[in-house]
């Protein structure tokens, strides 16, 4: 997985919006596998289905929808490999808003509810 600012640099370098759509799918698509004995959790206050899991300080996920899972797999990206007080000391929706990601509302309203839940782990 790209780590946040690789993330970053990538998508600030695309001025089309639905080619930054396409890359954000594209990052969906390499979501590792949830492994055994990572304990999940499904989001609520999002339209599509989906899940983020957590083995220790490393975080998985799945989602029933391409722009999704490359949503979670970018909000994932911020928070992997760090400690749950770590992560509440971060700023997840500044960070994901200076990505400048076309995204309807109801979209952000799942964005919004990915980040309440990884800001209170």
């Amino acid at each position: 997985m790209m780590n946040y600012d690789e993330i970053k640099k990538l998508l600030s370098g695309i001025t089309d919006p639905a080619m930054k759509l396409e890359m954000v799918m594209d990052l969906g698509a390499r979501l590792a596998q949830v492994p055994d004995g990572a304990v999940c959790s499904e989001i609520t206050g999002c339209a599509s289905h989906v899940e983020i899991c957590r083995l220790g300080n490393r975080f998985y996920a799945c989602a029933d929808s391409a722009i999704v899972r490359g949503i979670v797999a970018i909000l994932l990206s911020m928070v992997d490999g760090h400690t749950p007080d770590e992560i509440r000391q971060m700023d997840l929706a500044q960070m994901f808003s200076g990505l400048e990601l076309n995204l309807g509302a109801g979209r952000l309203n799942g964005v919004n509810s990915m980040i309440r839940f990884l800001q209170n782990l």
